[in-house]
């Protein structure tokens, strides 16, 4: 079974890496329920969703492909996000989180989400408004477990505030080429571009705060501009991956994603693909002790210069 961590304050033990159903929705069904199988038989049974995904039909085909019902829903881990409204705004008014979480259940046929995030800051946020939402799922049995979303350090005091519930899990943007989190640590004082904090030191609160981070894409660069593996225009990263990953007889994907569990922060990547032998390789990197020279190797080779 895959190595598990600690999310968060939460009590909860869970699998090193996390399934992204963000795409299942465009699986054929059985194509849906060999992936949720597969993932099954690899010991990842924490599955990410959010009720935008696919415009709800994300959900929908995870369950169908699952065969949810009480016995399977026991075995699972189910997170959710919420709070943005395609296209108009986001929204965290107390009724919007409320009407959320009960269409994710509807679709995802489940009486309760182990985990909710609140998708991407709203700046109409009143804190007193979510904290009232919170405990109103929680109460009424439907969320056991609250986080954010590409949220900063701020932001996730404000609502410590008034939050009866420890925030959780963070969900962030992270990856070998989209590596500020850490690299404005690495260039402290310094007049380095890499020194600016573009999210408020949010990777050392939530190690801090206890706060699981939970980074999305990666394995893309930019915003959302492709994977860069195998891409051509990230040849030194590649040779640099290739040559580490032969190191410890893995893949190239094995090597990135063990990249990112040997930081210490005990993060939770989210993964993106709808391939089952991809994920397998992705689940072995909780297998790989990458060493510290091959972390930095890697992480330099991205062009994340050292000071």
């Amino acid at each position: 079974m895959m190595r598990t961590i600690r999310l968060g304050g939460s009590g909860m033990d869970v699998p090193t890496v996390a399934v992204g159903c963000m795409r299942i929705g465009s699986l054929e069904p059985k194509e849906a329920r060999a992936f949720v199988g597969a993932a099954l038989e690899l010991g990842m049974n924490f599955f990410d969703h959010a009720d935008i995904y696919g415009g709800g039909r994300s959900e929908e085909a995870f369950a169908e492909a699952a065969g949810i019902g009480p016995s399977v829903r026991e075995g699972l881990f189910l997170q959710s996000k919420c709070g943005i409204v395609p296209g108009r705004m986001y929204d965290f008014s107390e009724e919007h989180i409320i009407g959320s979480v009960d269409g994710t259940l509807r679709r995802l046929r489940t009486e309760y989400l182990d985990v909710l995030l609140l998708h991407r800051p709203d700046a109409l946020m009143d804190p007193e408004e979510v904290a009232r939402a919170f405990e109103r799922l929680a109460k009424g049995g439907k969320v056991r477990h609250f986080g954010v979303s590409n949220h900063n350090p701020m932001q996730m005091a404000l609502l410590e505030r008034y939050l009866t519930v420890p925030i959780v899990a963070n969900q962030l943007q992270f990856s070998v080429t989209n590596a500020t989190m850490v690299s404005v640590g690495i260039n402290v004082n310094t007049m380095s571009d890499s020194a600016v904090s573009r999210d408020g030191g949010v990777l050392d609160y939530c190690r801090l705060k206890g706060v699981t981070v939970q980074p999305w894409s990666p394995f893309q660069h930019g915003s959302f501009e492709g994977a860069f593996l195998g891409n051509p225009k990230f040849a030194s990263l590649n040779g640099v991956i290739t040559e580490v990953a032969g190191r410890y007889g893995v893949s190239e994907t094995t090597a990135v994603m063990a990249w990112m569990l040997r930081h210490p922060a005990r993060m939770q990547p989210i993964t993106g693909t709808m391939k089952a032998s991809r994920l397998a390789e992705c689940a072995k990197a909780a297998d790989v002790a990458m060493s510290r020279e091959d972390w930095y190797a890697i992480y330099k080779a991205a062009g994340n210069a050292l000071p």
